[in-house]
Order: C-alpha cells, then structure tokens, then sequence
C-alpha cells in the first residue's frame, strides 16, 4: 500500500472539530509564492496550485521514468496546503481576499533532497511546457499552534478561528503570527468537486505561552 500522510500522521491531518493544541516539526515544501484573491478565475493561484502538482507527480511517477531515487518509496501525493497573511493583519482579514499574500504548498516526502527537486522542476518544465521558476524547495518549521477540522465553505471559516482563540486564550496561550508563522490552512476535498458545506479544512495558526 502506497504512504499515506494523512492516514500515518492523523494528528496533523485528521485534527478533531474542537480545536487543540499541537506541536509541528519541521518538514519540506514544494512551494510558490504569489498575491491576490484565491478565488479569482483564471487567476494567479490557480496557475500556482497547477505547477505544484506538476512537480509533484513527476516525482511520484519517477520509477515509470526509469528514474531510481535513493529511498524513493510509493506515496499518496498529500493534499494542497496554503500559508496566508496580508499586511497588517494579524491572521487574516476573509473580507479583503484581494490582499492576501500566499504561500501554496504540498508536502515532500523524506527522500526528495534539493537536487531531486530541480530534477523534478527541470523534467516538469520540459514535458508540460511551463515555466516553474518560481517553484521553489521551501522548509516550514510550524511548532507550537492551536488546530482544528473546519467543516463547510471557506467563507464560514471565521467562527472556527474564533473558538480556536478563544480555546488557546483559556489554555494561556496567545497568537504569535511574525513573517514565517503563519495563518496555515491544508484543504482534505478538493472544492471543484465537494459541494461547500462538505469541505474538509485544517485551519493552524501559530501560538506561543502568554
């Protein structure tokens, strides 16, 4: 049976529906970089989430390549992760989607080195025609954060950050947003075929003792 992040590490992917408290390790990201609404049609996001996806299945269908990666092992490609923030926000502001800066991601597995991934970009570049430049290798080291399992459409998510506060406020913590601690969400239904109020969201949001 091919790994499955989501189902070997459930405390990061599988989160109740009442928020909690979680300490994150450090792990890898194909990542890019972009600005403005997620929603737009068409729009710079959307292209974003298609070069991760081309980079990460180059690498998961590296062996049909011929390709031998050392500790290459067969994997379930994890779900699309998303870092937001927007200036002078702390956490985010849902009604000024146009302003949000974003980070759009999927996990790498253990065996993806720096040099894996450049193969990876390269291969992904010239069989798809696209250009990934902006593609990067990106390590997020998360640490202590309060979670949840939102339920529903994006635009509902507001009322589950608050019961994340306050929970963290009665636990004696307090958020602890900077440049590289960040409203973090990772999306388990793909919104292009689940109906809104059947979404699956892990909403994280760092926090540190008050």
């Amino acid at each position: 049976m091919p790994f499955d992040y989501k189902k070997e590490y459930k405390a990061f992917y599988l989160p109740p529906k009442t928020p909690g408290l979680i300490t994150v390790p450090a792990a890898r990201f194909l990542a890019v970089r972009g600005e403005g609404d997620p929603n737009e049609p068409g729009g710079d996001y959307q292209a974003a989430v298609g070069m991760l996806y081309a980079v990460a299945y180059t690498v998961k269908m590296s062996p049909r390549a011929g390709i031998g990666i050392a500790g290459f092992f067969d994997y379930v490609v994890p779900p699309l992760e998303g870092l937001w923030q927007q200036d002078g926000v702390m956490g985010v502001n849902y009604a000024h989607k146009e302003r949000f800066r974003w980070i759009a991601m999927i996990r790498l597995p253990e065996f993806v080195t720096e040099d894996v991934f450049f193969w990876a970009k390269e291969e992904a570049e010239r069989k798809k025609k696209l250009d990934l430049s902006r593609a990067e290798y990106f390590l997020y080291d998360e640490g202590e954060c309060v979670q949840c399992m939102h339920l529903g459409p994006y635009d509902a998510e507001p009322a589950t950050v608050a019961a994340m506060e306050e929970y963290a406020r009665n636990m004696g913590y307090v958020p602890d947003f900077s440049d590289r601690r960040l409203h973090h969400e990772i999306y388990l239904a793909d919104p292009r075929r689940c109906a809104p109020g059947k979404l699956k969201t892990v909403i994280r949001h760092p926090v540190r003792k008050a």
